[in-house]
């Protein structure tokens, strides 16, 4: 019997966390994939991340617009619980036998706790991690409600279990975004009309003498000093000089301050060498990364994908905390000069060697088999 597997997409990230994993679903025989779009996703603002999905190929079953504007930790409190509600009555429409929801987001814990209150069993991906922010304690509280564990790392697993679920239901697959990594550097040309195509604002610059690549998102726990934070790397990046593509934050509670603080300084401070993203096609981002002499902010790219890319990072603040890393990356505050110094350090440190920390990029077929053929927890009880 086929089963239908519903992949919840609610951000730019998680669809680059998850691409592959739809693909393998997509051509497994036993298996039918309900796909679903919601949150930011949906947003311009956010870079339209679901026109990316329907041009790569995946039909969209149902989207879901549930974000409130003003990205503070009221407007994502309500957000989460808009995304309940309307992910019940998707999950009640479609009639999936599992759902599968990625990492740690705000949204991401509207549609465990949906997908939990219907009898629907939950695969969780990415769970057993450290990191900061309100990040953590959504990771974890999705991990108790979920069935299915498939977690990038060993130490993810040995943490799941810690966290009293059974070992039977925890399986190591490796991080599916390793998989979007591997397959970009397979062929890892950049296209000569890279501005044209991707848009953006600012300077158009040659970036074969090398470039920086910057993503720094707010810290919902550090609230209030997110616009702070992001004029402490502006300043940082404008004194270097150096050619930079910077990419737009996400829509978590502190956005709209960062959004402000980088226009703002655009307005008042030259910046002849930096470029700004709204959004991109994986591999086509993955392997902008790949050329970079270095990543700089918050992302958990730099901590994943880059470990695997051999790629040096300048990891700032603490939406981070205590995740696994690399010898690519260097912690540093939030602060202009230690921001500087570490990128200094970082460009010239060169590539590294890579390091399979979060996988070896072959997750995908790893997850597909598994939703496949592992029992599951729940038989569904909805009276439809």
């Amino acid at each position: 019997m086929i089963r239908k597997i519903c992949v919840a997409i609610t951000a730019r990230p998680s669809y680059s966390r998850i691409r592959s994993v739809l693909s393998a679903i997509a051509a497994h025989p036993d298996l039918e994939l309900q796909l679903v779009v919601t949150a930011s996703a949906l947003l311009d603002r956010y870079g339209n991340a679901v026109d990316v999905i329907e041009r790569e190929g995946f039909r969209v079953d149902r989207r879901i617009y549930n974000i409130l504007e003003g990205e503070n930790l009221v407007t994502s409190a309500k957000s989460t619980g808009f995304g309940l509600a309307e992910m019940a009555t998707t999950l009640a429409d479609l009639k999936p036998d599992a759902m599968v929801t990625v990492a740690d987001r705000f949204e991401t814990i509207a549609n465990a706790v949906a997908a939990a209150f219907l009898n629907i069993p939950l695969v969780h991906v990415q769970g057993g991690e450290v990191t900061g922010s309100i990040d953590e304690k959504v990771r974890h509280a999705v991990t108790k409600l979920a069935d299915l564990h498939l977690v990038a790392s060993e130490r993810a697993a040995e943490r799941v279990i810690r966290m009293g679920e059974r070992p039977e239901t925890v399986f190591v697959t490796g991080c599916p975004s390793i998989d979007v990594a591997k397959a970009a550097i397979d062929d890892p040309r950049l296209p000569d009309d890279l501005f044209a195509r991707y848009g953006g604002v600012g300077p158009v610059f040659d970036l074969a003498g090398g470039y920086l690549v910057v993503m720094q998102h707010p810290v919902t726990t550090e609230y209030g000093a997110a616009r702070d934070q992001i004029e402490e790397t502006l300043w940082a990046v404008a004194d270097l000089g150096l050619p930079t593509l910077w990419f737009w934050p996400n829509v978590d509670a502190g956005a709209d301050a960062v959004s402000k603080g980088i226009r703002i300084f655009r307005e008042h401070h030259a910046l002849p060498a930096v470029h700004f993203f709204k959004n991109m096609p994986p591999e086509q981002f993955i392997r902008l990364c790949y050329h970079a002499r270095a990543i700089i902010g918050n992302s958990s790219v730099a901590i994943r994908e880059c470990a695997y890319l051999g790629v040096p990072a300048v990891n700032i603040g603490s939406r981070q905390s205590g995740r696994d890393r690399a010898a690519n990356v260097v912690d540093v505050s939030h602060h202009r000069d230690a921001i500087k110094d570490a990128i200094h350090r970082q460009w010239a440190a060169g590539r590294l060697a890579p390091d399979l920390l979060y996988g070896d990029g072959e997750s995908a077929g790893r997850i597909a088999g598994i939703l496949a053929s592992v029992p599951l927890t729940f038989e569904k009880r909805l009276c439809y």
